[in-house]
């Protein structure tokens, strides 16, 4: 595929088929992502890569746990809710989502479920935890450096036939994804992607967010005209 391809026709997958993702595969998404760009070539990141049985264990640790009440503990920080028009940008998705999805706003029991699925991390056969080491934790130089080594994954997952989401709902309890996934102290978890291959007749697959324009987002400056 070509690069503008790939980046105007990747997007974010939540269904997926049930079919395994080869090792030999994912090894090559990462070592592609991998070429991504980090500050004096530090290259923070780490990825723990889970399916099968830990997956499935770290669904339901994470699902019962947040449906017992258990106050989340990502180790990412958070911003507390958006507002103006990030705000309005998020409701936009949701209506997307949710109009592909037939669920509509009274529908209290759908909608739970959708949230379900994200603490399931979709059902995807793989989750891909990005960490980057404790002892640069602090700042937001690596942070920014996994941000993009997690585009540049979900982008060379894209060329190679994948889908993938960015999901922060699937670390919510990281407790139990340190756990399962074997992640030691000395890693902070940074984010997890969702990954396999996208099922097509899964209506949400269809959703493309809307984007905004290059003179909404850019300042020229000294160019002259």
């Amino acid at each position: 595929m070509k690069y503008d391809d790939v980046v105007r026709g990747r997007r974010s997958i939540r269904g997926f088929k049930r079919e395994p993702v080869p090792k030999a595969l994912v090894r090559e998404v990462i070592e592609l992502a991998m070429r991504a760009p980090s500050s004096l070539n530090t290259q923070p990141w780490n990825f723990y890569v889970i399916t099968g049985a830990p997956l499935d264990r770290i669904r339901a640790g994470n699902t019962e746990r947040n449906l017992a009440g258990v106050p989340e503990s990502r180790e990412s920080r958070g911003h507390g809710a958006y507002e103006g028009v990030h705000r309005e940008r998020q409701i936009e998705i949701a209506k997307q989502l949710f109009a592909e999805m037939g669920i509509e706003r009274q529908d209290a029991e759908k909608r739970k479920d959708w949230v379900l699925r994200g603490f399931r991390q979709f059902d995807a056969p793989v989750s891909i935890v990005v960490t980057y080491d404790r002892s640069i934790h602090g700042g937001d130089i690596a942070p920014f450096d996994c941000g993009a080594v997690t585009n540049a994954l979900v982008n060379a997952a894209w060329s190679r036939g994948l889908g993938c989401v960015i999901n922060s709902q699937g670390i919510m309890q990281s407790p139990v994804v340190r756990e399962h996934a074997h992640i030691p102290d000395d890693q902070v978890i940074m984010i997890c992607v969702a990954m396999g291959f996208p099922d097509d007749d899964f209506p949400a697959n269809a959703v493309v967010s809307h984007r905004k324009s290059v003179d909404e987002a850019v300042v020229f400056v000294g160019f002259g005209d």
